[in-house]
């Protein structure tokens, strides 16, 4: 069952004091909760240790060793958190190194509030649609027998034949991961699509060419093309 807004809590971590209050009074006029204000990136850290927020608005430049990315990495990896990162730049180079932790999200300083608003309610959507149920994050530390010897292992994000490892790209790691969740039954392209580049449409070209690159490394009868309904993983 999805939270009610007011349910849903939200860690802040940014080191400018007036846009961190700022921020809080527009999440509480939304209706959700402030799980707490953090400045660094170690703060965050312990903060989600100790207290597993629903959500994280996350400053990608923040003072300190580390920075809001190096934050964004662990929460992701650790927890499956959803993380919007705010940040002042947006270059390529910004971007890419905050893509390890698979944002939800970006806000660029300054932005509205209804722009705040409207990528809460899309991240907060498109989470509880892929985790409908936080408890099902169990699913994602087992191993996943599939058929002609193989094995994917959700913890580990590794995909073995005869116990060799295969090299994965991010986006094959991320169609294995969703296949998986649901191995051996159909899951539409739209959802796919969505999952791997969280995007609100979907480019079937993209993922055809992802899965055609794919299947130059495995059995080709692993992914199942489901005629006009998606791809299925096959499982042993």
């Amino acid at each position: 069952m999805r939270k009610k807004t007011e349910a849903i809590r939200i860690l802040i971590v940014e080191d400018e004091t007036i846009l961190a209050m700022q921020l809080k009074m527009n999440l509480q006029n939304f209706g959700y909760t402030v799980s707490e204000i953090v400045a660094t990136a170690d703060d965050a850290i312990r903060h989600v240790d100790a207290n597993l927020p629903d959500m994280v608005l996350l400053d990608i430049h923040l003072k300190g060793k580390k920075n809001g990315t190096d934050a964004g990495r662990y929460i992701w990896q650790n927890y499956r958190i959803p993380i919007i990162y705010l940040t002042s730049y947006c270059d390529a180079s910004t971007i890419k190194t905050a893509m390890d932790s698979e944002p939800y999200g970006y806000l660029t300083k300054p932005f509205r509030p209804n722009d705040l608003k409207t990528t809460l309610h899309t991240a907060w959507n498109k989470h509880t649609y892929f985790h409908p149920n936080l408890e099902r994050m169990g699913m994602m530390n087992g191993i996943v027998d599939l058929i002609g010897d193989y094995r994917f292992d959700r913890a580990q994000r590794t995909l073995t034949f005869h116990d060799e490892s295969i090299k994965l790209t991010g986006n094959e790691i991320k169609l294995f991961q969703i296949l998986s969740e649901q191995a051996g039954n159909t899951v539409s392209f739209e959802q796919i699509s969505t999952y791997i580049w969280r995007e609100e449409y979907y480019d079937p070209s993209r993922l055809r060419n992802l899965v055609y690159r794919l299947r130059q490394k495995i059995d080709v009868l692993l992914i199942e093309n489901v005629f006009e309904a998606g791809y299925r993983l096959n499982v042993v």
